[in-house]
């Protein structure tokens, strides 16, 4: 215990790193992809976001 091996203990700390930020670019990602899921599913069959006008 009065040794701590630097190189193991950075080198983990730098995985966790990376997969944090990995994990945090899926979840970004997926919540897109999500919302453009969500937007689709609320318009009528056949009618694309773009379409959509506003009728008087």
């Amino acid at each position: 215990m009065d040794q701590v091996n630097y190189p193991i203990v950075i080198i983990v700390v730098i995985a966790v790193i990376i997969l944090l930020v990995w994990i945090i670019r899926r979840n970004r990602k997926d919540e897109k992809q999500l919302e453009k899921d969500i937007i689709q599913s609320e318009l009528k069959p056949g009618e694309k976001k773009d379409d959509k006008e506003i009728k008087p």
